[in-house]
């Protein structure tokens, strides 16, 4: 996660390194990445569970590292556009580290180490924003130095991944599939035809995935059935792709809005914002609240403090205000996304929690790609960078609209049922404990 380069990537792709243009940098190379991990999120997450998640693991190290090697090294608007999608295949792999976790632990230690890696995940983040705003505003360090700290750093994790253990289980597969393989292997060893084995294995191949489908047809339709997990649900869906479509573009709009020779201070604001949304998450953890009656209602009100943070962005010509707002931005996000994960985590149950994850970050990634080819790729409307943003803000007050009429619907309902209740308890107390 300790990735220098990315808080200055723009300027970095439209200063005198690769000397491209804003329009070609928003519309031909940022949603490549959009568009990839469309198409990639089911097969890698598939995949993932078939070759039991080292492998993965390490291709996605692979693709970090051939991903920067190509923005360094790479030039023209292909190349770029090649490094994304490297990039992308590299963030879709990112299901398989968190399911590989699960995998080589007991199920006691799955709160433990969570937390671990989510630590872990801000402070690679936060540590690299912050060593490459003192970097360049300190130490006068250029763009390009940043990039092959990066370079350096993703090769780290990718030597690292060689030597994770492998693991002998499978969170989708129940482990019968690679009994039946071997079992069929030993028996092959000792028959004359390998024609025959080979025929029986693909059969047992196709026997598994169809089988595999229909289960995660049906885990599905059992997971979704519950109306409140479903809403926390559609939140996490829509505000990921909100989410992603405003850190892929912000930069963008501070380089529209920031004053001649500014020295950026992307890296700090990504640091001070992450640090924050990190310990609001912290908060939210030790919150003593009715979170089924309460969650959709707060949902709706912070929901609509974001949308008021990025009409506020898409407003002003200040900087500084800017890069408030998106602090305020990022952390009621990560504060929100908290409250929407472990309100679903509750209602399943453990072997659920992958499949349903994954389903929202894929309904997330639909959203967001439909919401670039209409904001982005549309040439007929052709919109700057700050009608974007007032889309984006339109985008999240229209989630707060309906979480906010959820969210008193749920009150009123659940409070009225319970007012019911204390008048008949005391219906039916006898005559003489009356007042």
């Amino acid at each position: 996660m300790m990735r220098p380069i990315e808080p200055f990537m723009t300027e970095f792709l439209t200063g005198t390194y690769k000397n491209l243009t804003i329009e070609q940098v928003t519309r031909q190379v940022y949603p490549v990445w959009t568009y990839s991990s469309l198409v990639l999120l089911i097969p890698v997450l598939l995949l993932t569970d078939f070759l039991r998640y080292k492998p993965v693991i390490i291709i996605q190290g692979l693709t970090y590292v051939t991903a920067f090697l190509l923005v360094i090294f790479g030039s023209g608007v292909h190349a770029v556009q090649l490094a994304f999608f490297s990039y992308s295949i590299a963030t879709a792999a990112d299901v398989a580290y968190f399911s590989y976790i699960y995998t080589v632990v007991h199920a006691s230690y799955y709160q433990r180490v969570t937390s671990y890696v989510s630590g872990a995940i801000l402070l690679g983040y936060a540590v690299g924003a912050v060593l490459a705003q003192l970097l360049v505003s300190l130490g006068g360090v250029s763009l390009y130095c940043l990039a092959f700290v990066t370079v350096i750093s993703v090769s780290v994790a990718l030597i690292t991944s060689f030597f994770l253990p492998m693991p002998q289980n499978s969170l989708f597969v129940n482990g019968s599939y690679y009994a039946q393989q071997r079992n069929s292997g030993e028996d092959a060893h000792d028959s004359e035809s390998q024609d025959c084995y080979s025929k029986v294995e693909s059969l047992m191949a196709a026997k598994h995935v169809g089988r595999m489908f229909r289960r995660l047809i049906l885990d599905c339709k059992k997971c979704y059935s519950s109306v409140a997990v479903l809403f926390f649900c559609i939140w996490a869906a829509t505000g990921r792709c909100g989410f992603y479509q405003v850190v892929g573009y912000v930069q963008l709009l501070w380089v529209h809005i920031q004053p001649h020779n500014f020295t950026a201070c992307n890296g700090g604001v990504d640091a001070i914002s992450t640090l924050s949304g990190a310990a609001a998450t912290v908060a939210v953890g030790h919150v003593s609240l009715e979170w089924s009656l309460w969650g959709e209602l707060i949902l709706g009100g912070f929901t609509l403090l974001i949308a008021g943070a990025l009409f506020l962005m898409d407003m002003t010509d200040n900087i500084w205000i800017s890069y408030a707002c998106y602090i305020l931005f990022k952390t009621f996000y990560m504060q929100l996304t908290t409250i929407c994960t472990f309100q679903i985590a509750k209602a399943l149950n453990r072997k659920c929690y992958a499949l349903v994850f994954g389903m929202n970050s894929f309904a997330g990634t639909v959203l967001q790609s439909v919401l670039t080819a209409i904001v982005i790729n549309t040439k007929s409307l052709q919109l700057t960078i700050t009608s974007q943003f007032f889309i984006y803000a339109s985008y999240f007050a229209a989630i707060s609209l309906l979480f906010t009429v959820r969210g008193v619907y749920t009150v009123l309902h659940m409070k009225r049922p319970a007012a019911g209740n204390r008048a008949e308890r005391a219906t039916d107390l006898p005559e003489g404990s009356r007042p």
